[in-house]
């Protein structure tokens, strides 16, 4: 069965989490996480040397090597990317990339139960990076494109009835410059929470069994700079 690692760097956090299949036994995960701004380069080899280690597994067991895509810090998107290539590269396996908005909408869902949540980062100069998810048994849908824009242009889905909002990450520390329907409509803010690789493994794992892994070379971290508006998927 299969064996991934993931890798994120895309905020002040940083985090690496080993994900392993077993074939009609429960999943193993390994996962080592912290706040460490500033610190990523230093600390992220050593957290993947420390869930291999723990997992009793030498690299060369890995299937596929994962890393945060971002939207997110550009540093840290680019160390971790750079990590996981470096790794993917010298191992010959290929790469999944994933959403730092999906994997926060995960882990909302994982740990809290949450199941309509709009994941918000800081995206600087004024914007935040959003995407709303409907998530149901450990499943993700996404129920907007990702998008950046200025806070006060954040709308909540159409379509959605009088659900509550969990609104997720360091975008919604500007509640407050939102729009009054999306303050009314937020059940629950939790703008402390990080992304997690534990949960990029989870969504990476998924990938990797549709077919969506892709060669080391055609890594590229999403920075989201070039969309400005909400769009519905399709």
């Amino acid at each position: 069965m299969p064996i991934l690692l993931a890798l994120d760097a895309s905020s002040s956090a940083c985090s690496a989490a080993l994900l392993r299949r077993r074939d009609g036994h429960a999943d193993e995960l390994i996962s080592r996480f912290a706040l460490t701004p500033r610190e990523h380069t230093r600390r992220l080899l050593p957290m993947v040397d420390e869930v291999l280690a723990e997992a009793g597994l030498a690299a060369s067991a890995l299937d596929a090597v994962a890393y945060g895509r971002g939207p997110g810090s550009f540093t840290g998107l680019r160390i971790a990317a750079g990590v996981a290539q470096g790794l993917a590269f010298g191992l010959d396996r290929p790469m999944v990339g994933v959403s730092t908005l999906e994997a926060l909408a995960l882990g909302g869902h994982r740990r809290y139960h949450y199941r309509r949540l709009i994941t918000a980062l800081d995206a600087r100069m004024g914007e935040i990076y959003v995407a709303a998810w409907q998530c149901h048994d450990g499943r993700v849908e996404a129920l907007s494109e990702e998008a950046v824009m200025p806070p006060e242009r954040l709308r909540l889905p159409e379509g959605q009835g009088d659900a509550d909002w969990v609104g997720i990450g360091s975008g919604w520390n500007f509640r407050e410059q939102m729009d009054v329907e999306v303050q009314a409509g937020l059940g629950l803010c939790l703008p402390e929470v990080e992304a997690e690789a534990a949960d990029m493994a989870l969504l990476a794992m998924e990938a990797l069994a549709r077919g969506e892994a892709r060669p080391a070379h055609e890594v590229q971290p999403v920075y989201l700079r070039d969309q400005v508006a909400w769009q519905k998927s399709r």
